[in-house]
């Protein structure tokens, strides 16, 4: 996304400078890091203050001292953020937050920290926000809705798209053959780390409650994690469920296509977009603890999002198999969602909202040439 964002400033003239840090921590473990030609990578600082919280100070190189515009993830640990903050109140620079508003994970959502990012929300010239969802909360908040970027925050689907489309029909009959899921049958699958917030105990009971109605029903689990002996405990006494363990890359793009729905009650985020990509419905409980990517799920439309019921949740992805043209208009609308959460569009919006501000903001500093810092995303 970064690059079609520096691409669409250039062609108006404004130069995007990129600023990131290392990984620190259990972030090392993911080993996702990589590096941008362009951009800058400086040296984090980081401070532990109790386990699993740190405090980080990102500097800024001297090649982009003075930017016109600097933009920073609305993260209370970022040290750096409360210096371009006073920066931008002494009007040396405009300001601007990315991110979602609140942390929609919290499981303290009244403590300290929440409180602290609410009461910073309006310490900034510009907010560019994830979703819908973070829309409503700046509103909430006070924060001038004309000066709000909807980014509807996405992720490349379309290598995923392409690699389902390859996968040839004989891949698919082994597959198949190998779980020995008939011609024609349903089949729900679920993909993702697994862990108790994503609730493996009410999808087995779900997927039994809809193999009861519909015996060649079959559910594939894709993932690993902590909770995955639950899984694999639950598929040796059941033949129609296959835990897999990890995938990626084509292995994982066949066997969405197998899918008829996605089970999913715990949090959603991001990876919805990997099963509209495939024109799939969702199914997911209103009481998780979801991102704010759960804007997109629309109940009865791109999927369904129920009460922590089992029974309510298992009717819902049996309406589905019951009703093949409900499900065909479901899936289509899916297919339109894909087509809607893309990275281009979200660059597009990116864009328009760092040159409105740079326009109708006031300008702060001397800067020859706009900048844009974005601290590394945690």
């Amino acid at each position: 996304m970064v690059q079609l964002l520096r691409d669409k400033l250039a062609a108006a003239g404004v130069r995007l400078e990129l600023v990131y840090g290392q990984a620190y921590g259990k972030e090392v473990l993911k080993k996702d890091e990589t590096e941008i030609e362009w951009g800058h990578k400086v040296r984090n600082r980081y401070f532990p203050i109790k386990e699993k919280k740190d405090l980080c100070w990102q500097p800024l190189p001297r090649a982009v001292q003075h930017p016109d515009m600097v933009i920073f993830m609305q993260e209370n640990r970022l040290l750096a953020n409360y210096w371009w903050i006073l920066q931008g109140k002494l009007g040396r620079t405009r300001t601007a937050f990315w991110g979602h508003g609140r942390d929609f994970q919290s499981r303290a959502p009244g403590g300290l920290r929440e409180r602290w990012k609410q009461a910073t929300i309006r310490s900034v010239d510009w907010w560019f926000a994830y979703t819908s969802i973070t829309l409503g909360v700046l509103e909430e908040s006070g924060f001038d809705s004309n000066r709000v970027t909807l980014l509807n925050n996405s992720i490349d689907t379309a290598g995923f798209r392409r690699e389902a489309e390859a996968v040839p029909a004989a891949r698919l009959m082994e597959l198949r053959a190998g779980f020995g899921i008939a011609d024609g049958a349903p089949v729900g699958l679920f993909c993702g780390s697994i862990y108790p917030d994503k609730k493996p105990e009410f999808m087995v009971a779900a997927a039994d409650l809809i193999h009861a109605q519909y015996p060649d029903f079959h559910f594939i689990v894709i993932g690993d994690g902590q909770s995955a002996p639950v899984m694999q405990e639950a598929a040796r006494s059941r033949p129609w469920m296959h835990c897999v363990g990890a995938k990626r890359g084509a292995e994982k793009a066949a066997l969405f296509r197998l899918a008829t729905f996605v089970i999913n009650p715990g949090s959603v985020g991001l990876h919805v977009l990997d099963a509209f990509a495939l024109s799939l419905p969702m199914l997911t409980t209103i009481t998780a603890l979801h991102g704010p990517e759960i804007a997109y799920l629309e109940h009865g439309k791109t999927g369904f999002v129920t009460e922590e019921d089992v029974g309510a949740y298992a009717e819902c992805a049996l309406s589905l198999i019951r009703d093949p043209a409900y499900a065909a208009a479901v899936r289509a609308n899916c297919h339109e969602a894909s087509l809607e959460y893309t990275v281009d569009r979200m660059a597009t919006r990116f864009a328009d909202g760092i040159l409105r501000c740079l326009r109708e903001v006031p300008k702060g500093g001397h800067a020859l040439s706009p900048a844009l810092h974005q601290p590394e995303t945690r």
